[in-house]
């Protein structure tokens, strides 16, 4: 039963089988919101997100889109993270390789950043603290070139 079209067998049956764990069902609005979020790449504010899945479908509820934008995060197909700017951006998840952030603070212009040396060191650093690292995120803030050189 593949009800999303592109959407890899793996999430798919991730994604089904949290619905089920959780008795919660595929609604035709939740159908709409997941197909949305999975055509939509980068980093997404929920209120962009509203806006894609109500120019398919008017009306769904905003209420209902973060509901399943909760869903997905906590199913593991989505995550969420805050830049400090207090507005939650969403990204896909699954099947995705850990990465950290380099942010514009002019912009706003993120890229996806992933360097086995700040890897290694953060896990040492968690180490010679007597910690043992579970999961991390970071971001690093400054000013893209484009900025920099005055192009934004």
């Amino acid at each position: 039963m593949n009800f999303i079209v592109g959407m890899s067998k793996g999430a798919e049956t991730a994604f089904m089988d949290y619905m089920a764990s959780h008795n919660l069902s595929m609604t035709p609005q939740r159908k709409i919101i997941v197909e949305t979020f999975l055509e939509t790449e980068g980093h997404f504010s929920a209120e962009h997100l509203c806006r894609l899945v109500k120019e398919k479908a008017s009306d769904i509820g905003q209420a209902t889109i973060y509901r399943t934008l909760r869903i997905l995060v906590e199913s593991g197909l989505a995550d969420s993270m805050d830049p400090g700017d207090g507005v939650a951006l969403y990204e896909h998840a699954y099947g995705h390789q850990h990465h950290d952030h380099l942010i514009c603070v002019n912009c706003g212009a993120t890229i996806e950043i992933f360097d086995e040396t700040i890897e290694s060191r953060q896990e040492k650093v968690a180490e010679d603290h007597g910690y043992k690292l579970t999961r991390h995120r970071m971001f690093l803030f400054g000013l893209c070139a484009d900025c920099q050189n005055g192009s934004h």
